[in-house]
């Protein structure tokens, strides 16, 4: 493996374990020149998937740009990277399962929506306000609404 660092050739793994429900394991390494430490990820390779766009472009079905959102969305928030990696692998298992060869974009966007409601509110405003293309606060309003919901009757259950 490569070091991100100097690119030296020769490094040696420090801790291997599995994550994201057995499908992927990671890999803490150390780079034997400069010692920096990395981490690797290894997973089955699949049958490659297409993402089809809502103006019918298709393109190479892409985790990092999922994780990408994802972290923008989490920006200033404390949400753990590790978070944002599972839900992004539970993303690409359901996107492999379901379907073959094509995805719709917009399936995707609401799995990811769906993820970032369980994670954190405020990321998840933040990501809908973007993919869904809010126009005005009212839109905001209507999107904070069952969240809002949920919380007042989580609140008078308590009391």
């Amino acid at each position: 493996m490569k070091c991100p660092r100097c690119g030296a050739n020769k490094d040696r793994v420090v801790d291997s374990r599995e994550s994201a429900e057995g499908t992927v394991i990671r890999r803490r390494r150390e780079c034997l020149s400069c010692f920096l430490r990395f981490t690797t990820y290894e997973r089955i390779e699949t049958t490659p998937l297409r993402v089809v766009k809502k103006n019918g472009e298709r393109m190479r079905f892409d985790r990092e740009r999922i994780l990408a959102g994802m972290v923008r969305a989490c920006e200033k928030l404390s949400v753990p990277i590790e978070v944002l990696e599972e839900a992004t692998s539970r993303i690409e298992a359901h996107c492999q399962e379901e379907y073959d060869r094509e995805v719709p974009s917009a399936v995707i966007g609401n799995l990811v929506m769906d993820e970032l409601k369980r994670v954190d509110h405020v990321a998840y405003v933040r990501f809908a306000s973007v993919y869904r293309e809010f126009k005005d606060v009212s839109q905001f309003l209507d999107e904070l609404r069952p969240i809002l919901d949920v919380r007042r009757a989580a609140e008078e259950a308590g009391e």
